[in-house]
């Protein structure tokens, strides 16, 4: 039986980051209240502060009147708001949470028990694409992202996290934009030299980059 591709919230920042919920009803309710579908703690969170609701293939967010307000991508909201993909919901500026569209989430079900199209063998720091073996391997910088983002299990990875990953030596002193898009490149260049029909290394605006590790067939 086929999984039914859902988008997903994903917590980023608040009490437990790293949860998420499936948006699978036609209405949604988040807030403090135990009656919501998605029950936030944070105390600025309002008992009913905010809804998703399904119109159609979109997925429609609402502020219901809350005390501290519900804001996308650093915009408060003040109507109806389609959600689109790598969406940031903060939610009373105390709770973030990555909306990723169901197009997003759908490659990253697979089978119980089947090991994802790429797959990342630890022990002995080999990268393999179905078959086949990246060769020559990865430079260590390109294997600390690609295990980051394999890690994170399609989490997004903002760009903070990547250079604490990659070049802990120069958290402090700071990484540049290009030089992080430059290895996400290369990255993806290496990766596409045994399958270039997939993009693995998905780019969510504003926030940074996840892994897409298992192409839909």
């Amino acid at each position: 039986m086929a999984e039914i591709e859902m988008p997903t919230l994903i917590m980023q920042e608040g009490q437990g980051p790293g949860q998420s919920w499936s948006i699978e009803k036609e209405r949604v309710i988040i807030g403090r209240s135990e009656d919501c579908d998605i029950v936030l703690v944070e105390r600025q969170v309002s008992r009913h502060h905010a809804r998703i609701r399904r119109l159609d293939s979109q997925y429609v967010l609402e502020d219901l009147g809350s005390r501290n307000g519900t804001y996308v991508n650093g915009r408060e909201v003040t109507g109806p708001y389609v959600l689109q993909d790598g969406d940031e919901i903060q939610i009373a500026l105390c709770v973030r949470l990555s909306f990723v569209g169901a197009e997003a989430t759908a490659p990253l079900v697979f089978e119980r028990g089947k090991r994802p199209r790429l797959y990342l063998d630890k022990e002995r720091h080999v990268v393999s694409i179905g078959e086949r073996e990246l060769s020559p391997p990865l430079s260590l910088a390109q294997y600390r992202l690609l295990e980051l983002l394999y890690d994170r299990a399609g989490r997004v990875c903002s760009r903070d996290e990547i250079v604490g990953a990659v070049w802990p030596e120069a958290a402090e002193e700071g990484v540049s934009d290009q030089a992080i898009d430059a290895l996400v490149r290369r990255l993806r260049e290496r990766i596409a030299e045994v399958d270039p029909d997939h993009l693995y290394i998905v780019t969510v605006r504003g926030h940074g980059f996840r892994l897409d590790k298992t192409p839909s067939s």
